[in-house]
């Protein structure tokens, strides 16, 4: 068992909640032990108890309970081929930042039966690191670039960008049919919703939440379209759900897209979502200088693409 700890806030982690805060430092420590010691009171901030959300000031003095190391040994450990693998897809990486072209399947963070996803994985590979943060997120079947920051002022940074609309993400992917001629954006409203089972879902409707994603032909081929789509609000399932609605399904998307055109797909050699983010634009979080970081093609996407040309 630890001891206990007790840590003055500075300037850098100011402003981050404490449950947040917790998970960064407690590498290896599950959420609910987190979120347990913290409703028991075992957490402490400036000796007073204190809830999950509350966002630490600097100079506050966080208590921190004595950590079990069977706590720890149970929590799920980065295999070697994963780490391996993840640390090949540093895309690029400076003192503030990185980029990881994160592959299908992998979700960029654990919950809901995941025990390790990309930034779990990423604080054990990089043990070096005392701060870790996703900058934003991408669907689990999703590939390619993810940013995630290295200091706090990067992270307030780059998100604030985001919602500043000034970073730009681009995506490539595949639909099927033929894609409408002089249709370069498509604007219908989004509501999410959750099926009895508990899997999420999105679909259009006049009262969802207003969206934007911005689209550009890259290749026709026979019976499918390559596409480049820039998401302008960051809605969830926003660019899948809006080339359904456009009745040009991504191929290999189970969620909405019909089996029958992904028993098809299969056939080429498509077993994967084809949505890959394949470039970010950003204005770096410290210099201010415009950096672009894009991310090769999967090769579960790039191999059967090759035979539709």
């Amino acid at each position: 068992m630890s001891s206990v700890q007790l840590v003055t806030i500075d300037s850098e982690r100011a402003g981050q909640r404490l449950d947040n805060y917790l998970l960064s430092q407690l590498k290896g420590v599950p959420k609910s032990w987190v979120y347990r010691v913290i409703r028991k009171g075992e957490v402490r901030v400036n000796s007073k108890r204190i809830k999950p959300l509350y966002q630490l000031q600097e100079g506050d003095q966080v208590r921190i309970p004595p950590v079990r190391t069977a706590v720890r040994a149970a929590h799920a450990k980065v295999s070697d081929k994963v780490s391996e693998q993840l640390s090949a897809s540093i895309l690029y990486e400076d003192d503030a930042m990185m980029v990881i072209n994160k592959p299908s399947g992998l979700a960029v963070h654990g919950g809901s039966g995941v025990s390790l996803g990309l930034i779990e994985s990423m604080r054990q590979i990089r043990d070096d690191l005392h701060y870790l943060e996703l900058v934003h997120r991408l669907d689990k079947d999703t590939s390619g670039c993810v940013m995630l920051a290295k200091k706090r002022g990067a992270l307030k940074q780059l998100q604030n960008d985001i919602k500043q609309k000034v970073l730009t993400k681009t995506y490539l992917c595949l639909v099927a049919g033929s894609w409408p001629k002089k249709i370069s954006k498509v604007t219908a409203p989004l509501h999410k919703f959750s099926l009895p089972s508990g899997e999420r879902l999105v679909k259009v409707t006049d009262d969802g939440k207003k969206s934007l994603t911005r689209f550009k032909v890259v290749d026709h081929f026979k019976g499918y379209t390559l596409m480049e789509a820039s998401p302008v609000t960051g809605r969830t399932h926003q660019i899948r759900v809006h080339c359904q609605y456009m009745r040009c399904p991504i191929i290999g998307d189970t969620k909405y897209c019909p089996d029958d055109v992904n028993k098809q797909a299969l056939k080429v050699g498509f077993d994967r979502l084809f949505l890959h983010a394949s470039s970010l634009e950003f204005n770096h979080p410290v210099s201010g200088e415009k950096v672009q970081v894009s991310a090769p093609l999967d090769p579960r996407l790039e191999k059967p693409l090759k035979k539709l040309i």
